[in-house]
């Protein structure tokens, strides 16, 4: 792999960027489908800065930390930074962690979230966990396990690439699922005209059924926005509506605009 081909020591690496803070957390907001748009919620993205180059980005690292099991002490670091920016004040409401399978299956975490939360005098709900459908489907039982204590905290659950496997609705049984996040190929088939397929329709009922709001990842085209308000999206996340940006520049309390 070609982090690790970079690195003489990519565990030891890693471990000092961890300890160091080399990591660094970036942000893309999600719109609401509003009249104006509003970001009620963002993505937390992580790079990790290097000096012969500025920045690498995540498919470089995070297959590494995967490969030895690394995933988990991340999760934590990023858990701890996304709550100290919370505490001190954040122009979005809310903010998505991906977490990892290594950390889903780890049954010490949610004791440790609870245990930050009380740490960083902030509410549960500030935060939401976005879960693969992959892992969601893989680990079943790690998955509602994981759900139903962060639940009892508050927080909420964002299932990812939703509408990839066939058996994509079983993840709306999952406790605290409020959100999915839909699979590119099916933004990109959505986007195309006002009606969806039929089969695209038949994945949308059930979820819309539940009361979970569907979020149109990787958004490129701005104007194809207003046509998904129609096909009962709730939010929108890609370039096309606002590009990532440093945590830190989300600190003052200001009105966002549509990028």
């Amino acid at each position: 792999m070609e982090a690790e081909a970079t690195w003489s020591d990519p565990v030891a690496h890693l471990r000092q960027a961890l300890a160091g803070d080399a990591f660094a957390l970036y942000c893309q907001p999600i719109g609401a489908i509003t009249r104006p748009m509003t970001f009620p919620m963002g993505e937390v993205l992580v790079r990790l800065h290097e000096e012969e180059r500025s920045m690498r980005p995540p498919g470089e690292f995070l297959p590494v930390l995967e490969h030895y099991g690394m995933m988990p002490e991340l999760d934590r670091w990023v858990v701890r930074q996304v709550l100290q920016r919370l505490a001190g004040g954040c122009r979005i409401g809310r903010l998505c962690i991906n977490l990892s399978a290594q950390t889903l299956a780890d049954r010490s975490f949610p004791a440790f979230f609870a245990d930050e939360l009380l740490a960083a005098d902030v509410p549960g709900d500030y935060v939401l966990f976005e879960i693969e459908e992959s892992d969601a489907l893989a680990l079943p039982d790690c998955t509602a396990r994981f759900a139903a204590t962060i639940g009892s905290l508050g927080s909420d659950i964002i299932i990812e690439s939703f509408g990839r496997a066939a058996n994509s609705v079983s993840v709306l049984s999952v406790p605290c699922v409020r959100y999915v996040k839909l699979h590119d190929s099916l933004t990109r088939r959505l986007v195309v005209g006002d009606v969806p397929t039929p089969d695209v329709e038949a994945l949308l009922r059930p979820v819309l059924q539940a009361g979970v709001q569907v979020v149109a990842d990787f958004m490129e085209e701005p104007d194809a926005v207003r046509r998904l308000k129609a096909l009962r999206i709730t939010h929108v996340q890609g370039f096309g509506v606002y590009q990532p940006h440093p945590l830190d520049a989300f600190a003052e309390p200001r009105s966002l605009q549509l990028a």
